[in-house]
């Protein structure tokens, strides 16, 4: 891709983003959401392959899909309500309308079935921007609606989100689509606790984000969308195996690595609240997630590649990818449980 195309594309993400930030009316941040969504798809269409293509033109049709109804709710809490802020909506039925585009947006049962599809028809790099950068905007605008809306409805969503990403990703072989349902997974974690602790659901965000970049980039510098291929990494790659195993072990809550703080926190806050069943529910699907993270750690530490096979043998020549991003979230993705109280003073 021309490199002055590109630029523009990238600086349109950053710059629809940063509008659906800044702004306090509803057709600002709809515009951000559309200059986000317009920003991304040459970007998964470069590759000029069938599955890239499908792939770009499922997300326009769902991302437009919510576009609609975002516009729809708005313009009809204006009408009812007379004012367009973000933070005053007060219709109830324009507020759930809302919450329902912004989870097909992200990819929230049971509005989730694009996702996997999606991912799986790109490459790592638009993979990993899909998994964490678009994800800021829509979480802006529920962050900002979620005091104003229906509990229930946060909590179902969160529970049926976990679950689904739990059962979806048990009978995977893509990198990419265990990647989406774990990003399914996290997201339920993240809107169950929504409502009750706002704070805790941007420190899971924050969280998630490190460690799915950690995960794409190490997929990325060993070249790996399989299973097969992680499992012929460990003679090239032995240091990036080893931690990347670390990092699908945090990615599933293990003590003591990073992904444990979020899911401890916020079982205990569920608890708080009075909601035992849920809680008991949520850590339930974590162990679902557990699993499918547990066959790739097996694949990828505890099984020897046989030395004859039919495929051909990669190049083992030096890499030219940067590793200094890897490294910086590798590392945050195995060390930060130790100061959590510090981490929850910030987000405070």
């Amino acid at each position: 891709m021309n490199p002055y195309v590109l630029t523009i594309l990238i600086s349109s993400l950053g710059i629809g983003t940063t509008l659906t930030f800044a702004s306090s009316h509803w057709l600002l941040a709809w515009m951000g959401l559309e200059i986000n969504t317009l920003a991304i798809i040459p970007l998964m269409a470069k590759q000029h392959h069938p599955r890239a293509v499908e792939a770009a033109t499922k997300y326009f049709l769902t991302q437009a899909t919510a576009a609609a109804m975002i516009l729809f709710a708005s313009t009809t809490n204006a009408w009812m309500s007379g004012q367009w802020d973000i933070l005053q909506i007060s219709n109830q039925f324009s507020a759930a309308t809302i919450i329902l585009a912004l989870a097909l947006k992200i990819g929230l049962a049971p509005a989730h079935f694009w996702l996997p599809e999606v991912l799986q028809g790109l490459d790592l790099t638009t993979g990993l921007i899909l998994s964490t950068w678009q994800k800021l905007a829509p979480f802006a605008l529920i962050y900002q609606i979620a005091p104003n809306t229906n509990p229930t409805l946060l909590v179902t969503l969160g529970i049926s989100s976990a679950l689904v990403g739990g059962w979806g990703g048990l009978n995977q072989t893509q990198l990419r689509k265990i990647l989406a349902y774990s990003s399914i997974a996290h997201l339920g974690w993240m809107i169950t606790i929504l409502h009750f602790m706002p704070n805790l659901t941007m420190l899971n965000l924050m969280i998630y984000i490190i460690m799915t970049s950690a995960m794409f980039l190490t997929a990325k510098t060993m070249s790996a969308t399989k299973i097969n291929t992680l499992a012929t990494a460990w003679t090239k790659t032995p240091t990036l195996t080893a931690l990347t195993m670390l990092s699908l072990l945090s990615l599933g809550g293990l003590p003591p690595l990073t992904g444990f703080m979020p899911k401890w926190l916020i079982l205990q806050e569920l608890a708080k609240q009075d909601l035992p069943l849920a809680a008991t529910v949520m850590a339930m699907s974590a162990l679902l997630s557990l699993f499918f993270y547990l066959r790739l750690c097996y694949a990828m530490t505890l099984t020897m590649s046989p030395s004859t096979n039919n495929t051909t043998s990669p190049w083992r020549f030096k890499s030219t990818q940067t590793t200094l991003p890897t490294a910086m979230m590798v590392t945050a993705s195995l060390a930060l449980l130790p100061i959590t109280p510090a981490i929850l003073a910030m987000t405070a």
